[in-house]
């Protein structure tokens, strides 16, 4: 199996979409993943694994850029690959991104409920900044996490490790077609 994480192109955008509806139902549309990739403020990146010679995006990730600050709009893994480490890897990316920008903080909303996603972020050094009472539309509060020194030598000398380590990893664990689960 190989992994690839790389920029969406508007070829992607049929499989984007329907990615999207496995981890979001639905959040975001053509147009809006469109309007993503035509902007300069913004990072969107896909996770693209190759089995059997078949390339298929599972995980999906995109950050904008406002003034000095990495706001993290979307981060999803195909829930028929989640619990591998790909979105910790697709999170690395991201932060990576941000950091290239030349940003100095990253932010997030994530669900209360959701704590997976919530120990993912604190393993990369996020903390609760804050909460947004009845933020999404069933009225679940999110949690407001929050990453300084983006430009810390030190931060970005783990985060390399860490990708490197991830993707070493990555090329070892067995993906099965998604087709045949």
């Amino acid at each position: 199996m190989h992994v690839l994480c790389r920029p969406v192109t508007l070829p992607d955008l049929p499989n984007v979409v329907a990615l999207d509806h496995r981890c979001f139902g639905g959040l975001w549309n053509e147009a809006a993943y469109s309007r993503e990739i035509d902007s300069p403020n913004s990072d969107l990146l896909v996770l693209e694994v190759t089995i059997d010679g078949t390339p298929y995006i599972v995980s999906i990730g995109c950050l904008w850029a406002i003034l000095d600050e990495a706001h993290i709009t979307i981060l999803g893994v195909d829930p028929r690959y989640q619990q591998r480490g790909l979105g910790r890897w697709l999170l690395t990316h991201l932060l990576k991104a941000a950091s290239d920008r030349g940003l100095t903080h990253a932010t997030l909303e994530v669900r209360q409920s959701n704590q997976v996603a919530i120990a993912l972020y604190q393993s990369l050094g996020f903390r609760v900044a804050g909460e947004r009472r009845r933020y999404y539309a069933d009225d679940e509060s999110a949690l407001i996490l929050w990453r300084s020194e983006l430009q810390s030598p030190t931060w970005r000398a783990e985060l390399s490790t860490q990708q490197q380590q991830l993707g070493q990893r990555l090329q070892q664990v067995s993906l099965t077609d998604p087709q045949h689960r």
